[in-house]
């Protein structure tokens, strides 16, 4: 993480052509700096735009971030700062890469499957919320939240449905917390539960990870409060 001004971009990160020509032609507009303005009113307030990824998945964390930018993102790198569901897996590598030295701050949070087994999916997300916020240094003013209210966390927060696709902030966290998840994933549960193609579903119930699921029964990783995988036990 660094402080604003003090980091010089260098140009293998900057999106390529074809990185742009790949977005989806429905996207009629990026998220923009406008709420985090809006709330700072010319102020030197801290924002922290907060996300997360993994609700839905059968398998492996709920995995949360935050992120504190130092400013409207430039305008070279726009196209990359999306809701992470509309960016392919090479732009969301590249816009991580970016990210994690230009923020003021970043933080990752997790909720395990048996966290989520145990509290619930929802509380089980807010918990990884909390935990990303509270890595911060230095800590926000303000969050904006992708459609969750915080209530155990006393720092003011705005929360917007689809603020991933509004907010430069909330869509560099969900940017962070997508790539941290499936690095997770691919890198390391693959591996340690082979046979239910981790690395390439991400936990999410395709036909292929059912299919494992069918034959293998459910991992240490599997939530077994999901109908899916209670179903195969």
């Amino acid at each position: 993480m660094r402080p604003a001004g003090s980091y010089s971009e260098p140009s293998s990160f900057l999106p390529t052509l074809y990185e742009i020509a790949q977005l989806p032609k429905t996207t009629r507009t990026l998220p923009d700096f406008s709420i985090e303005t809006g709330i700072t009113n010319s102020s030197k307030l801290l924002i922290a735009g907060v996300d997360e990824v993994g609700r839905g998945t059968l398998a492996g964390p709920v995995v949360a971030a935050a992120a504190i930018l130092p400013g409207p993102v430039p305008e070279e790198y726009r196209p990359i700062i999306n809701d992470s569901k509309a960016l392919s897996a090479s732009q969301r590598e590249r816009a991580f890469a970016w990210l994690v030295n230009w923020c003021v701050s970043y933080g990752v949070g997790a909720s395990t499957a048996d966290e989520i087994d145990a509290i619930g999916i929802v509380p089980a997300t807010k918990q990884a919320m909390s935990r990303a916020i509270t890595t911060l240094e230095p800590q926000p003013d303000h969050l904006i939240i992708d459609a969750v209210d915080l209530d155990s966390i006393t720092i003011p927060q705005t929360s917007i449905i689809k603020a991933d696709s509004r907010s430069q902030s909330v869509a560099a966290a969900s940017i962070i917390a997508k790539v941290t998840r499936d690095r997770l994933m691919a890198n390391v549960f693959d591996s340690e539960y082979p046979g239910y193609g981790f690395a390439a579903h991400k936990g999410y119930g395709t036909a292929i990870h059912m299919s494992a699921l069918q034959k293998l029964g459910a991992s240490p990783i599997h939530r077994r409060s999901f109908k899916p995988v209670k179903d195969v036990l």
